[in-house]
Parts: structure tokens; C-alpha cells; sequence
């Protein structure tokens, strides 16, 4: 994909996970005020801790978005800055910055798109294997079904995303508690 394709992946991820982290969907009526009907004092409430999750979102994520594409610059393109060993980098980010929790999810999408929506591809074990891996599903980064094939891996991605912290671990769990329920799980 493109550069507008990597910025609106990012800016849609940025919105549906400011609705993931902040709606439960378990937690009945979301709108309810005391008495059980729907307020619009608590439609505002909402929407301000959506706005407010979006706000905080967006920033990290569109740079995590982005930042692959910076091989541009030096290196080689779709190798250098997209690979396996750079995510877990980003990975590691939480335990050093506690404020770019979120980055890794830009830059993970960022590479789901390249694999997914475009024909080229990415190198996931450079600079260990200079092999190319996509699907067979992408488009041309000019074609006219760029924009579209961005759109639908995005809201695939944020399928997987809602499935990840509404069954498996939420997504806003501090980090130090991820790595002890991840331990647990792992029986470690």
C-alpha cells in the first residue's frame, strides 16, 4: 500500500479501537441513566470517552502506521523496517514507554496490509531471508481498489482486534499484568 492508504489504516484503527476500548459490549445498556431509559446526558458521556480514546489513540498508532515506510529513506524497501525482529522492537516499547502501549498495532497492521492488500509483499524474517511474503488477495498500490482493499483489511483487522480484547486479553491491560497472564498461560 501506499503512504494514504497506511495514514487512513491508521486513522480507521485509531477510531474502532477508541470504540473497542471504551464500549462494552457485555456490559448491557450502554446509554441508561438511573432509571433505565436512555439520557442524552449519557450520550454525551459516551461519546466524550470515545473522543477522549480516539484522541489518545491516534497519534501512536498513526506513527506506528507509518514508521515501516521510513526504509524509504535508506535501506531497502518492504525489508529493512518491515520484519518480524522490528515489530518485537516495537514489542518492547510498552515496557520502556509506557505511553506508546499502542504503537505496535500501527506498525503490525501496517504490515498485515502490505501482505494482505498489496502484490508484493513483505520480507517477515529480513535481515535473516530476503523472501517476499504475501497473499495472493493484493492489489497494485496505484490500482483503483487500493483504497478499498485498505478499507476491508482495516475492518478485518479490527475484527480480529474485538475478538482479541472483548475473549482473549483487553488490549489496554497494563503491560505487566499481560506478561504475567501470558506466563501463566504458557505455564511458565
Amino acid at each position: 500500500m501506499n503512504k494514504d492508504g497506511h495514514v487512513l489504516n491508521g486513522a480507521l484503527l485509531a477510531v474502532g479501537l477508541g470504540i473497542i476500548l471504551t464500549v462494552d459490549p457485555f456490559a448491557g445498556p450502554i446509554l441508561e441513566g438511573a432509571n433505565g431509559e436512555t439520557t442524552v446526558d449519557a450520550a454525551w458521556a459516551l461519546a466524550g470517552d470515545i473522543g477522549r480514546s480516539i484522541a489518545a489513540l491516534s497519534l501512536p498508532v498513526i506513527l506506528g502506521a507509518l514508521f515501516p515506510d521510513v526504509d524509504t529513506a535508506f535501506g531497502r524497501h518492504r525489508k529493512t523496517l518491515h520484519n518480524l525482529p522490528v515489530l518485537g522492537i516495537f514489542l518492547a516499547f510498552p515496557y520502556l514507554f509506557g505511553n506508546l502501549q499502542f504503537v505496535w498495532i500501527g506498525v503490525a497492521t501496517h504490515y498485515v496490509l502490505d501482505i494482505v492488500g498489496s502484490k508484493r509483499g513483505i520480507a517477515l524474517w529480513y535481515p535473516f531471508s530476503a523472501t517476499e511474503y504475501g497473499f495472493p488477495t493484493g492489489v497494485a498500490t496505484s490500482s483503483k481498489w487500493a483504497m478499498r482493499a485498505t478499507v476491508l483489511v482495516t475492518l478485518i483487522e479490527l475484527g480480529i482486534l474485538f475478538v482479541v480484547h472483548n475473549y482473549l486479553i483487553a488490549l489496554n491491560t497494563p503491560v505487566s499484568e499481560a506478561t504475567n497472564l501470558l506466563a501463566a498461560f504458557a505455564g511458565i
